[in-house]
């Protein structure tokens, strides 16, 4: 069943995908600021990389310590990387940490305390997961506990912080703490409270002071994706799928446009992909993925139309699906059998499992799909819809005590990799 919060009228949609890429966060065309990187699509535009990998993989360019134990990704801005950890091997505490590394040389720059270790649930379960967003001199980050943290970006100085659940009233709609990273666009803060009282919120981020406030009515709380943003008739929307399922909100006022309930859910991780006027969004535990249209109405209003609903064989837990031309490719649920499927129609191209086992995060560059596996192996295959070809694989070093969860960087030439406390660089550019 869907919502509409609009009055619909036909007109042609229209996006400039270039524009939207460079206003979601202020950095260089070789950054990876943010989680799945700028665009929020997981494919680099890095061209001239390896198209296969000798035995034991690409060449390693440096390998650091002082990450901590978690899952979050990695947010690479100017000369800098950025990540968040429980009890690093350079803190004397097992509290949670921003850490800054130097990215030419995996150096510790330095960490700056955001407050206590996740350690609800199992062990397996236990860590920080948010990716830090970098928007020039700073850096926002989100707690599992939901203390949002804005920081210098050049020394971890702590500017301000706001709690998601204590001072906006925000609900997580499962048990296993916030992972969002925030969306930094023009002087706004946008991020996902969760619940009736602060579905999703806008915020100076200068200081944190709210701009404005959506409410969904019944939402069942935050979700673990990310915003991504649409541009539909001229109207700049922020998408997002919550515990409730997807919605789209107006960016200038924060008016719910548009909602898409979904039957209720144990978890919803991966973050939505837009095409143009297209939404497509994946929910795990078997409930499928679904394709959505939305249309310009009156008066800066958008409509959504279903073009399929859930279907179970696109179904991804937490790896997340990439679009790379006219297919998907994710794994089916958390099952490490990476597959591939038309857009448009849903249908299945191919499914295979891969070498490696358990949950698989995939990220695109330059005709690749970079795939690893919940027990530290990568993968690297072609992307296409004929059949899946794998051209390399190797053992992330350090993997094994817990899952390979945290999801690749592919920025600069270089593979970045974070396994719990190491960061690991790889060279993968083509010689």
């Amino acid at each position: 069943m869907l919502t509409c919060h609009s009055s619909p009228r036909a007109l042609k949609a229209a996006v400039c995908v270039a524009a939207l890429c460079l206003s979601l966060n202020r950095s260089s065309g070789n950054d990876w600021p943010t989680f799945r990187g700028t665009g929020r699509t997981a494919v680099s535009q890095e061209t001239g990389l390896l198209q296969e990998w000798s035995q034991g993989g690409p060449p390693l360019a440096w390998e650091a310590q002082g990450a901590g134990r978690g899952y979050a990704s990695l947010a690479v801005a100017g000369d800098r990387i950025y990540t968040l950890g429980d009890g690093p091997s350079t803190a004397d505490d097992k509290d949670e940490y921003l850490v800054c590394f130097d990215r030419a040389t995996g150096k510790q720059v330095w960490k700056a305390k955001t407050g206590s270790a996740w350690n609800t649930g199992d062990s397996n379960w236990q860590g920080s997961r948010s990716t830090p967003s970098v928007d020039g001199d700073r850096v926002y980050v989100v707690t599992p506990h939901g203390e949002l943290v804005c920081c210098e970006s050049a020394t971890g100085s702590e500017l301000w912080r706001k709690s998601l659940p204590k001072d906006l009233g925000g609900k997580k709609g499962d048990k296993w703490g916030y992972s969002e990273s925030v969306l930094i666009d023009g002087e706004n803060l946008i991020c996902t409270p969760g619940g009736e009282t602060a579905t999703m919120v806008a915020l100076n981020k200068q200081n944190g002071e709210i701009k404005w406030q959506t409410v969904r009515e019944g939402d069942r709380g935050a979700g673990h994706a990310s915003i991504t943003v649409s541009e539909i008739g001229g109207t700049r929307i922020y998408v997002q799928v919550t515990a409730g399922g997807p919605l789209g909100v107006r960016a200038a006022d924060g008016k719910l446009l548009w909602s898409y309930p979904i039957p209720s859910a144990i978890c919803v991780i991966p973050t939505p992909i837009v095409r143009d006027d297209l939404v497509f969004f994946s929910v795990g535990y078997k409930r499928g993925g679904a394709l959505l249209r939305q249309t310009p109405g009156q008066d800066g209003d958008v409509t959504i139309s279903e073009i399929y609903p859930l279907k179970i064989d696109l179904t991804n837990k937490h790896g997340g699906v990439v679009l790379v031309g006219d297919y998907l490719y994710g794994d089916s649920d958390d099952g490490g059998i990476p597959f591939c499927a038309d857009l448009m129609t849903g249908a299945i191209k191919w499914k295979h499992r891969g070498p490696g086992q358990g949950s698989a995060s995939v990220i695109a560059a330059d005709s690749r799909l970079y795939i690893r596996f919940a027990n530290g192996l990568m993968a690297l295959a072609s992307a296409g819809p004929e059949e899946y070809s794998e051209v390399g694989s190797f053992k992330i070093p350090g993997s094994g005590s817990r899952p390979s969860w945290s999801h690749p960087v592919i920025v600069d030439g270089r593979l970045y990799l974070r396994e719990q406390d190491r960061l690991l660089c790889y060279d993968i550019r083509a010689k």
